[in-house]
């Protein structure tokens, strides 16, 4: 049975998924407790919505890699995550999951993977230090990396 609050949850990760794939395959990840100056700043997509992890079916052998062009960034400045995925169909979705107090968290930042496999990611960090990230597409997702926010 689907809670009202879950159906909510759906109907917003579809709105920011249409959202998402207008920007071209550059989405924004905020962190939760963001700054009320980028709360006004358009364009910032805020973060606080749970999309479910399992937005495309995975292969049981699919991998995925992860490359951030940088290991440290300012806040809320724009960088590409890029990698490769293999046994996924072309075009299936990768998202970009943040590790917050102990969880994995989805954030509202995904792309479709190209023919090949390949992906490029735009991503937007707020919350500051050193974040553990990974991309994942349904059960499927890469080895961790860490971007610090300064």
């Amino acid at each position: 049975m689907v809670s009202k609050r879950n159906s909510l949850r759906l109907a917003a990760a579809t709105t920011l998924s249409a959202i998402s794939l207008g920007l071209a395959g550059t989405a924004m990840a905020a962190a939760p407790a963001a700054q009320p100056a980028a709360a006004t700043q358009p364009g910032i997509v805020q973060q606080g919505i749970v999309q479910s992890a399992a937005t495309q079916p995975a292969a049981a052998h699919a991998a995925i890699t992860a490359k951030p062009p940088v290991s440290a960034v300012p806040a809320w400045q724009l960088f590409r995550v890029t990698g490769t995925t293999t046994g996924l169909k072309a075009g299936s979705t990768v998202t970009l999951q943040q590790k917050q107090h102990g969880s994995w968290v989805t954030l509202p930042a995904s792309v479709h993977t190209t023919r090949d496999g390949s992906y490029s990611l735009g991503v937007k960090l707020g919350l500051k230090g050193l974040n553990e990230l990974r991309i994942t597409s349904g059960d499927s997702a890469s080895p961790v990396f860490t971007v610090t926010v300064r």
